[in-house]
């Protein structure tokens, strides 16, 4: 017995049919859209070990690059609300197939910009659509089962990402240094170029919502639940990158690893984060508030033990792979959105990811600050353990609010 009220029955309706809708196009449609995540993966992380390469070509420092990164992030953030108002009146299927032609297209002119200023443009382009991709996916996933499992099926289709930190990334970093990091942004786009051809062949034919404006999906920045649960996944998963962002001088500097063993402990943290994903997705149908209360809590105690012993090469190794098992919140963070958005979902689901990324930039700048004031790298665990904190009692907040609106109601 979940803990949810979401019901699968009123999204699938926008299908021609929910006959059509059995177990197995169920999991090839959970498989497509996985596909995209995996692109979307291998592209945003790949860029990270390919930095001094496009450095190199554009003849500009390695920090100067590292505005293509941020160039991304902020497509990010800003694409995924903007993209999910302004198609409130598209179907589902052609949103993600327009969607997963951007990104596949961004990508591919990025192999091919002529500078610097382009490349950073086109960097920009292709970070709008990755919010709303995995939003919109998340919704179409969870529409097509039990409600039971619906967390499980958000988690499946969060696997692509997972993988790609695991599989995708490594491999286009390798072919990047191999032959040139344009071969690498060239199989990014040509992954979601593949899945543009799976969503159109597997995904059936949907129907507009009835009633869908762009009033209606600004509704849900009218209800404070959503902007609550955003907080929950902005402030609470800044721990999570505080300590990745820093992971690889941690390693060398702290635990005095040579530089070798770098790829090891990024493969623990991607490994992690597979088992979180796949835990976290099961653990979120039984309980979606438990699961999101227990993890950050998790979170708090591990990263404070990831500080305390990080000088430590075996606890190093066993705190990074559990600092990516804390992945296990992110499916039912995904999923408490879709509850508490109402009717409207697809900006709720898509600003998760914008919500994340600030994240994502939030712990990075609270790492290099403790570092800068001379605590050493290590020291990104009791950053990470107060972003927890923070999260933690901000979800408390969300939980004892809700209960409140419930009684009076």
């Amino acid at each position: 017995m979940t803990d949810t009220a979401f019901d699968p029955a009123n999204e699938i309706a926008q299908t021609d049919t929910r006959a059509q809708i059995t177990p197995t196009l169920a999991l090839l449609v959970s498989l497509a859209l996985a596909a995209g995540g995996f692109g979307i993966g291998t592209g945003e992380f790949a860029i990270m070990g390919l930095l001094p390469n496009v450095a190199d070509t554009y003849r500009v420092s390695v920090p100067d690059a590292g505005w293509v990164i941020t160039a991304y992030a902020i497509g990010v953030v800003v694409g995924a609300p903007v993209i999910a108002v302004l198609a409130a009146k598209l179907s589902r299927k052609t949103l993600l197939l327009m969607l997963m032609g951007t990104f596949a297209g961004g990508n591919l002119l990025s192999a091919m910009a002529p500078d610097f200023a382009t490349f950073t443009a086109l960097r920009f382009i292709t970070g709008l659509p990755h919010g709303a991709y995995f939003g919109v996916a998340a919704l179409v996933v969870a529409s097509m089962v039990p409600p039971n499992r619906r967390a499980r099926a958000v988690g499946r289709m969060m696997l692509g990402l997972t993988i790609a930190t695991l599989v995708g990334t490594p491999l286009a970093t390798l072919l990047g240094q191999w032959m040139s990091w344009r071969a690498a942004f060239t199989l990014v786009g040509a992954i979601a170029a593949l899945t543009v051809l799976l969503i159109a062949l597997y995904l059936p034919r949907d129907r507009v919502a009835e009633g869908a404006s762009v009033r209606r999906e600004l509704g849900a920045f009218g209800r404070p639940q959503v902007w609550l649960t955003l907080a929950v996944a902005s402030i609470g998963f800044g721990g999570m990158f505080s300590i990745f962002s820093y992971i690889a001088k941690t390693t060398t500097d702290t635990a005095g690893l040579p530089e070798s063993t770098v790829a090891i402990v990024l493969a623990l943290f991607g490994v992690g984060m597979n088992v979180g994903n796949v835990l976290g997705s099961r653990m979120a149908d039984y309980s979606l508030k438990g699961t999101i209360g227990t993890m950050l809590a998790f979170n708090v105690v591990m990263m404070t033990i990831f500080s305390l012993t990080a000088s430590n090469p075996v606890m190093l190794f066993i705190c990074v792979f559990l600092t990516g098992c804390g992945f296990a919140a992110c499916p039912a963070v995904q999923t408490r959105l879709m509850d508490v958005a109402a009717d409207a979902q697809t900006l709720a689901a898509a600003s998760n990811h914008s919500a994340f990324n600030i994240a994502n930039a939030l712990g990075a700048w609270l790492g290099g600050v403790v570092i800068t004031w001379g605590y050493g790298y290590g020291a990104t665990g009791f950053v990470g353990a107060a972003c927890s904190a923070l999260g933690l009692a901000v979800f408390l907040i969300s939980v004892l609010v809700e209960r409140r609106e419930t009684a009076a109601a």
